[in-house]
């Protein structure tokens, strides 16, 4: 059936993407739903931003110092999958935070290639009132949601990251496996 028009009752409750593709109205899929999720984390990290970088410091620093603030000492290596760094980009803001007098670094006693980071006396008064007013950011973006809100949509957001790190690593798995199940890495006989 060819149509040279479109009917404007039958189109009310569809809208279209630049995509090409058409979604009903009230679609509450899971590829609405991450748009939705994408377009709030954007708006939250300007907003957060904006505050840290009033400190003088970027995000991934502040991100450091936060975790040294609230966790003690710790061995690098430990800290960058905990801010989500690389073990290269951990290092390198090690070495600015340490350049700049706010963290301390010491061989571990137990392992000498294992290098213990902790906050100097100047790193904590940089990162106490920074986390404060961070903390007051955080609290104002989410003061629309109730305390158990906030604990479903944390719990519904973990649930999210986990399958989607687990799916992550299956992809990663299969790419290193070969048509038979054996690593792309074995060697041929």
């Amino acid at each position: 059936m060819d149509a040279d028009h479109l009917d404007a009752n039958i189109m009310k409750d569809v809208y279209f993407r630049d995509s090409g593709n058409f979604m009903i109205h009230g679609n509450q899929g899971p590829e609405h739903v991450w748009l939705v999720m994408i377009k709030a984390m954007r708006a939250l990290t300007r907003y957060a931003s904006a505050g840290i970088q009033d400190t003088g410091l970027g995000d991934s620093d502040f991100r450091v110092l936060e975790v040294l603030l609230h966790k003690g000492p710790l061995p690098v290596n430990t800290i960058g999958p905990i801010v989500d760094l690389t073990p290269g980009s951990i290092s390198i803001a090690v070495d600015r935070l340490f350049a700049k007098g706010l963290v301390s670094r010491a061989e571990s006693t137990e392992d000498r290639r294992v290098r213990i980071v902790a906050l100097t006396s100047r790193g904590k008064k940089l990162i106490l009132p920074a986390f404060r007013e961070h903390t007051k950011q955080m609290r104002r973006v989410f003061a629309e949601l109730s305390l158990d809100e906030l604990r479903c949509l944390e719990t519904a957001i973990k649930k999210v990251g986990k399958r989607a790190a687990a799916l992550t690593e299956q992809r990663s798995a299969r790419q290193r496996s070969g048509p038979d199940g054996e690593t792309s890495q074995s060697h041929k006989g």
